[in-house]
């Protein structure tokens, strides 16, 4: 499949374009994006197909495209990674809580933003629908996020620090189903049966699908470069009392260690502050919003239950052996423990 015009790190010179020069060049993304197989997406009209093998709609597709195309990391860059409904809202506060050196002043921050402020998506918001972001150096070290399958990020991210977290499918999917039904019905569609969702999540037809390919991707980046690529499992980092001792690894593997006699209370408190629990509660994410590609988002929308095992309430035996059934076969020799 032929690349998208202009999409490589070698026109960077471009990101400072002229409006115009911004409009053409926009237009030419959405147009390449046209040209790409398509399926039907359950939140969005259409899904594309990149050309390594991922789907995603016309507005993130052109942020994946723009982000390719302009970001330059730096190596003191944090880059958290995640397959959508993988638990990272709640890994961007401990992220932020981490870099930012533990619990002092922690709950005041996030009382007033949510984490995708705290830590903004590359092509949902930095990048989103082709826009450059008029100032990007940023403070030091930057946070950043993305959906972006390995494979797919852009050459200049090969520095950065890398924290991928990975949810077992089910958990997943069922995460995704109610969050896709969440948004269809605040745009007056009626709800999906969690049936058709996992038929589309098999098939990988969901955003940033398919699910078992953006798995092992990163889980390949960490064993090649595990200096570089740290891989966390959402349901041992949840469980009391690994939590604390997840923040503390995090904290070392980004330079950022707790140390002293206090290493483990301060650790305990950065666990409380950004529980998913004590997230949900805080005004700022019950009546706020957030700005993403497709819109401003209600703060509400991105919290749910996040407990490990809740796909036994909502799949059927059947739907839950189809999904055993691919993890078997595409985790085969990997290494995954899922």
């Amino acid at each position: 499949m032929a690349s998208p015009p202009m999409a490589s790190d070698s026109t960077k010179e471009n990101k400072r374009d002229d409006g115009g020069g911004a409009h053409e060049q926009l237009r030419r993304d959405r147009d390449f994006v046209c040209s790409l197989p398509s399926a039907p997406g359950g939140s969005h009209a259409r899904l594309y197909r990149h050309q390594d093998g991922w789907y995603a709609s016309m507005p993130v597709m052109l942020g994946a495209l723009a982000t390719h195309r302009h970001f330059a990391g730096r190596g003191d860059d944090v880059l958290l990674a995640t397959f959508p409904k993988s638990g990272t809202v709640w890994l961007k506060a401990l992220l932020f809580a981490v870099v930012r050196g533990g619990a002092e002043g922690l709950d005041d921050v996030l009382a007033t933003a949510n984490p995708h402020e705290l830590v903004p998506f590359l092509e949902s918001q930095l990048y989103a629908a082709g826009r450059v972001p008029a100032d990007e150096a940023g403070s030091e070290p930057r946070l950043l996020a993305t959906h972006i399958p390995h494979p797919s990020l852009p050459s200049s991210a090969t520095g950065c620090k890398v924290v991928y977290l990975c949810r077992g499918a089910k958990d997943t999917v069922v995460s995704l189903w109610h969050f896709v039904n969440r948004i269809r019905v605040s745009n007056g569609d009626p709800p999906l049966p969690v049936g058709e969702v996992v038929e589309q999540f098999c098939a990988g037809t969901t955003m940033f699908g398919p699910y078992w390919e953006h798995v092992l991707g990163y889980w390949r980046a960490h064993v090649e470069n595990p200096e570089r690529v740290m891989f966390l499992r959402y349901e041992e980092v949840t469980a009391a009392p690994a939590e604390a001792e997840a923040v503390r690894k995090l904290a070392g593997f980004l330079g950022h260690p707790f140390v002293g006699a206090a290493a483990e209370e301060e650790a305990e408190k950065v666990v409380q502050a950004c529980g998913i629990e004590t997230l949900r509660g805080l005004e700022v994410n019950r009546t706020g919003e957030t700005e993403l590609v497709h819109g401003a988002m209600d703060n509400e929308m991105f919290f749910r239950r996040g407990v490990v095992g809740d796909w036994s309430a909502w799949l059927t035996p059947e739907l839950a052996r189809q999904i055993d059934g691919i993890s078997e076969r595409r985790f085969a020799g990997s290494g995954i423990r899922l």
